[in-house]
């Protein structure tokens, strides 16, 4: 069954069905879509079970059901015709109409809605309709609400106040604690956003960093020299690589997320204050991967990143008999991204990127000579 063909077998059998928040709103900017789309329909979880073998539950405090097919996963909420739950800001309230193609529009957005989609930016009035969340909305999802808010919608050199968007929602109730699935399901949709600092950031003011992902809030600890880093400290550096990516490429993303994770683990050896930390990164990423519930290739990927972040600026300098198998992987160019993005956020200039950028391309070139023995040109 098609991704079509789900939308169309709800419709089909009287149904209604809406497509909801940030799925509406990226189809209504014609955005392109995250690998979840949130639904709303009056069909009840039996009606559902009984049109789909494959329907699973993740947890009602996130999602009714959910069925994952081709690459998305659907999100359902199931309620009485004509009901809806209050989202946790009026832009949340957006949604689609799936028979119609009609955008319902409560909140009276579409000025701002149009204004973000004709100018690729968003506006003081957008960010500002964040301040104020919906009394019965509780404190977490507030939150994540809002740093998703942000790293999609976001222009580039947006800068928005978090202090009152964080202060306005912890003035709401605790609410339940996101569940794994809802915790993966948020920190894939911020590494796809244009924007994934400003929604980081925002989570890390709020507390939510530190109580759900203490691995990256001990980023915070990890004090840099400013010789060579002087945008801050560890969390800061993270959070500035991501400036600098091409595409938000979710492996890349969480590499350039956990590419540092080792250094508050590590312990000083002479001139190297982090020591061993790209190796002990690795044990830390499996860990956060693992707990969140990400798939096996993917965690092997990031690991491999992790584990090799550093080698590309000793490329020239190492023997080939070391490197040859990184070099050989076909994660090799994302992992030359990595480098690039981590060089240029530490204000190093992209002269150790392009050096190893040549390395690699002379490399490829004699490789495909059998008459030539393999090797780097200084060696």
């Amino acid at each position: 069954m098609s991704n079509s063909e789900i939308i169309e077998t709800i419709i089909m059998e009287g149904y209604s069905l809406r497509l909801r928040a940030f799925s509406a709103i990226d189809r209504y900017l014609r955005r392109p879509s995250l690998p979840f789309q949130w639904l709303v329909s009056d069909a009840d979880i039996a009606a559902l079970a009984h049109l789909f073998e494959n329907l699973r539950f993740p947890g009602a405090a996130f999602a009714d059901a959910a069925i994952d097919n081709e690459g998305q996963t659907f999100y359902f909420r199931c309620i009485d015709a004509g009901v809806y739950e209050a989202p946790s800001y009026p832009l949340l309230s957006f949604s689609q109409d799936m028979k119609t193609k009609r955008f319902h529009d409560p909140a009276e957005l579409y000025p701002r809605l149009r204004e973000l989609r004709d100018s690729t930016r968003a506006d003081d009035a957008l960010v500002g309709d964040l301040l104020s969340p919906n009394p019965a909305a509780n404190a977490t999802r507030a939150l994540m609400d809002a740093a998703l808010a942000l790293a999609r919608y976001s222009g580039k050199d947006t800068t928005p106040p978090l202090k009152p968007i964080v202060s306005a929602a912890l003035e709401l109730s605790a609410g339940m604690p996101p569940c794994v699935e809802e915790q993966r399901t948020l920190l894939i949709s911020l590494l796809l956003s244009p924007r994934p600092d400003l929604g980081l950031e925002l989570l890390n003011a709020g507390g939510f960093v530190t109580k759900h992902w203490p691995e990256l809030t001990a980023l915070n600890n990890v004090n840099h020299s400013k010789d060579f880093h002087p945008e801050g400290n560890g969390w800061r550096h993270t959070l500035e690589t991501f400036r600098y990516r091409k595409t938000p490429d979710l492996r890349l993303s969480l590499a350039l997320l956990l590419h540092d994770a080792g250094k508050p683990l590590a312990v000083a050896s002479g001139a190297h204050r982090f020591e061993g930390h790209a190796e002990l990164g690795v044990r830390a990423v499996r860990v956060f991967l693992r707990r969140l519930g990400f798939a096996s290739d993917i965690i092997d990927d990031v690991c491999f990143l992790v584990r090799h972040h550093m080698m590309p600026a000793a490329l020239k300098r190492l023997p080939l008999t070391r490197v040859k198998d990184v070099l050989e992987s076909p994660l090799f160019p994302t992992l030359l991204e990595l480098y690039r993005c981590d060089e240029a956020s530490s204000f190093k200039g992209p002269d150790g990127y392009y050096n190893s950028s040549a390395a690699y391309q002379a490399y490829l070139k004699q490789r495909r000579n059998p008459y030539r023995q393999l090797r780097f040109e200084n060696q």
